[in-house]
C-alpha cells in the first residue's frame, strides 16, 4: 500500500512543483529545501493530499510533514485507520 500511496504522491508533488527530473522526489527529499515549492505549495499540497486521498490532515500534523516520506507514512497510516 506504501508503495501506491508513494506513487500517487509523487506524481502529485512532480505536477505542482513543475518538477523537471522526477527522480529527484525520493521519500528523503524535502519539500521546501530540496524540491524548491515555497510555503503556498506545501499548503495547496497538503489540500490536495486531502482531496485526493479523502482525509483531513489536521494542521498540526501538516507542519510536521516535511519530506515526502511524511506525506506518505502520514497518508499511509490514515488509510489503514479508515478500515
Amino acid at each position: 500500500m506504501t508503495d501506491n500511496v508513494f506513487d500517487r504522491v509523487k506524481e502529485m508533488v512532480v505536477e505542482h512543483l513543475k518538477i523537471d527530473d522526477p527522480s529527484r522526489v525520493v521519500k528523503e527529499a524535502r519539500f521546501i529545501e530540496d524540491l524548491g515549492a515555497d510555503s503556498l505549495d506545501t499548503v495547496e499540497l497538503v489540500m490536495a493530499f486531502e482531496e485526493v486521498f479523502e482525509l483531513e490532515i489536521p494542521e498540526s500534523d501538516a507542519n510536521t510533514i516535511l519530506t515526502i516520506g511524511d506525506a506518505v507514512d502520514f497518508i499511509a497510516k490514515a488509510e489503514k485507520n479508515k478500515k
